[in-house]
């Protein structure tokens, strides 16, 4: 089994893990406890056979890894909601009467719809919009297409950079250092311990943030083909390149995961000096929480306990 299957994801005060088939999920509790939830899952994508497709199967993962990333979400926020005592909203209440045992399959795509939405107006119809401004300057084809994807750009560097300004927000990138180290520690073939983790760099040529920014240049490069037509137009043609971007943009993020080139390297930069925002360096807390995710998820592969401590090795990618 190729150590590049596995990945993962910060959430509220955790980490969720995922190794193929199975998924975990660590959450430190207020009392200092770890909850750990693990199951195995059936991927429709591999089932249709969609991830045998290269630059079709980008686009089924990314929908399917949104579902799996908003259910690990609820599962490490309930724990925080139960101590608040948060009341059920109106919505919520509507379609519990509505849907009863559905109601939580129905919030869980209704929040992917909504954070969809929110990607489109922001990252798609804002910087299309502003782009579009500078046609009173220049009818160049090229240059509004290169403004318009800086414009993406720095609304992205905006975003990142102000919600990483809250406390909340930056122990989830604490969770999400905690989860690159730990992933290192497996793929260097390690012990899966606190100590071993701690060396290892928060930044990971796997990382989602990677897969964003590489999104937003090959996005660039595609929309060049189009030209500059009128606003309504352009925004349908960006909407219909969404699942060819996210195809192109996966198998380049999975050979970047794969190999460990001077190319690899130029293309995965971006997205690593972009990671010093989005990871923070985690505490031995949160660092165990991981490890206790991955450990869940890998589970038979951890109990051949094939791993070494090897102090070189760690050397390597610290």
């Amino acid at each position: 089994m190729s150590k590049s299957t596995v990945g993962g994801q910060a959430v509220m005060e955790g980490v969720m893990m995922k190794n193929q088939n199975k998924i975990a999920v660590a959450v430190r509790k207020s009392d200092g406890d770890i909850e750990i939830d693990k199951k195995n899952i059936k991927s429709w994508v591999i089932d249709k056979g969609f991830n045998k497709i290269p630059f079709l199967r980008g686009g089924f993962i990314l929908l399917e890894t949104m579902v799996e990333g908003i259910k690990a979400l609820n599962f490490s926020a309930q724990f925080f909601d139960e101590e608040e005592e948060v009341e059920p909203s109106k919505f919520e209440k509507f379609l519990e009467d509505k849907f009863k045992d559905k109601t939580n399959d129905i919030l869980i795509y209704f929040s992917m719809f909504i954070a969809l939405v929110f990607s489109i107006l922001l990252f798609i119809l804002l910087p299309t919009f502003l782009g579009g401004i500078l046609k009173k300057v220049t009818d160049n084809v090229m240059i509004l297409n290169f403004v318009e994807g800086l414009v993406r750009i720095g609304v992205f560097l905006a975003y990142v950079s102000i919600i990483s300004l809250n406390e909340d927000i930056r122990r989830v990138f604490q969770y999400h250092g905690a989860e690159h180290k730990s992933i290192y520690c497996y793929e260097e073939g390690l012990d899966l311990t606190v100590e071993n983790a701690r060396k290892f760099s928060t930044l990971h040529p796997r990382c989602g943030t990677n897969f964003m920014f590489i999104v937003m240049i090959v996005s660039m490069l595609i929309y060049f083909l189009f030209g500059w037509p009128n606003p309504l137009v352009r925004i349908l043609s960006r909407l219909v390149c969404i699942p060819i971007v996210a195809g192109i943009s996966y198998e380049i993020i999975k050979i970047a995961g794969k190999y460990d080139n001077v190319f690899v390297r130029i293309i995965s930069l971006p997205g690593m000096m972009l990671q010093k925002i989005t990871t923070r360096e985690p505490d031995d807390e949160q660092l165990e929480v991981a490890l206790c995710a991955l450990k869940a998820a890998l589970e038979e592969e951890v109990e051949k306990n094939d791993y070494k401590t090897d102090d070189e090795k760690v050397g390597k990618r610290a």
